[in-house]
């Protein structure tokens, strides 16, 4: 059967681009998109041998999906199974180096072009492969399974507006998602927008991040932030984007009419905003991170601008405002902080976990906002009531352990895929 028009009209650009490719990904690494020392890797060189024995290639675009990743990996290493962990950006290498379990492998993911798609498959040769969420490149999922390789969709996710998108090439679609063997969606709704897309085998087996280890910590760091904070009352927003700092410290001016000793911390989602963010700070007393400044009695906002600590800072505060939720951006992972028994604020903006908020807000009981007002209304309300705060972040986990099982739900698949049972 001829490919869909979609498809190999972007083989075809793939063609075109491979000459050029070595020059993108100079361009890509002097502006810090790429690790130069392993530019051979995108072009699907390989920069360590194939372990014996089966392997399972897992793929995510970028951090979160290969944090959501971990437990899943590990999982497979407890059947003797080798694990092959690609990914795309700067940051997900850095993050999978300190956090890959040992035997593990990270390599960058080849460029979508036919001749690293087949340099890549060639050396690795995967016997199956899970994509986590919704990284799709046509060239290499398509190559990977026409070499025989069992391909799944794992914590599949896909929001309204990228399946209306797809709707409008439907045979595009249907091709490119045919070629996994079974997707396993995060719930019902995104099950069925698969389904309208013509994948087949849909199951609905929940969030890998819901299975994923509480973020982790440097015990003498949190023990000197804890010192430096001392009893002050803190009102804690990670992960914010451009639009909600300038909801978020409308908040803090509100709650420090009332607490005089309000501490905010904010962890912006892009730590190149910092300084940015301590501009619009104005009067308000600064001190960064990244710069080595300490949390003295004067401080009135503390802009944590530093890579992977997020763990460290849901566990200093009961709760905490999530970002992306204010702003169309979907919504970070509430799942990191209600694990940790922190409880969680967010805004309307879900779409990225839509199932995770819904769970751990109404275990809460509590959680929506949308304005400045909202969150100090909400946030004094804990603050005033510190054994109150304490017993939503409870609930927070409560509501969060529900989720669990999406591991086991696809080592399962991926049983059946290894074993023949499932159709590919």
């Amino acid at each position: 059967m001829a490919k869909p028009f979609g498809l190999m009209a972007w083989r075809a650009l793939g063609l075109m681009a491979q000459p050029l490719a070595p020059l993108l990904l100079s361009q890509r690494a002097a502006r810090g998109k790429e690790d130069r020392a392993r530019l051979n890797e995108r072009l699907g060189i390989a920069g360590v041998a194939r372990p014996s024995g089966r392997l399972v290639w897992v793929h995510g675009a970028s951090v979160g999906e290969s944090l959501a990743a971990l437990p899943l990996i590990e999982k497979l290493q407890e059947q003797d199974i080798a694990v092959l962990v690609t990914s795309g950006t700067v940051t997900s290498a850095r993050m999978m180096q300190a956090r890959l379990p040992a035997g593990a492998i990270h390599q960058f993911v080849p460029l979508d072009v036919p001749r690293a798609v087949s340099r890549f498959l060639d050396h690795w040769r995967p016997d199956a492969g899970l994509f986590v969420e919704s990284d799709l490149w046509p060239n290499l999922i398509q190559a990977a399974a026409a070499r025989g390789v069992k391909l799944a969709l794992v914590n599949a996710r896909i929001s309204a507006r990228s399946a209306a998108g797809w709707l409008r090439a439907p045979a595009t679609a249907r091709a490119l998602l045919g070629s996994f063997a079974a997707v396993l969606a995060q719930d019902e709704e995104i099950a069925d927008r698969f389904r309208a897309l013509g994948a087949r085998q849909v199951a609905v087996a929940g969030s890998l991040k819901a299975d994923a280890p509480p973020l982790s910590c440097d015990g003498a760091a949190l023990a000197q932030l804890r010192a430096q904070i001392g009893a002050r009352p803190v009102l804690l927003a990670a992960q914010t984007h451009p639009g909600e700092d300038e909801t978020v410290l409308p908040a803090h001016d509100m709650l420090r009419a009332r607490f005089g000793d309000l501490l905010t911390i904010l962890v912006p989602r892009h730590l190149e905003r910092a300084a940015d963010i301590a501009m619009l700070c104005g009067t308000r007393a600064v001190t960064r991170r990244s710069l080595g400044e300490t949390i003295s009695a004067q401080t009135e906002v503390y802009i944590a601008d530093t890579m992977g600590e997020l763990g460290l800072f849901y566990r200093l505060a009961p709760f905490c405002f999530i970002g992306g939720t204010l702003v169309p951006m979907g919504g970070h992972n509430p799942l990191e902080p209600a694990v940790l028994k922190c409880a969680v604020l967010a805004g309307p903006h879900r779409a990225s976990a839509v199932t995770a908020y819904d769970a751990i807000l109404e275990a809460q009981g509590f959680g929506n906002v949308g304005t400045a007002g909202d969150i100090a209304r909400e946030a004094a309300r804990l603050i005033g009531d510190p054994a109150g705060a304490r017993q939503a972040g409870i609930e927070a986990a409560k509501g969060a352990a529900r989720l669990s099982g999406a591991v086991n739900a696809t080592i399962a698949v991926l049983q059946e895929m290894l074993h023949g049972h499932a159709r590919a």
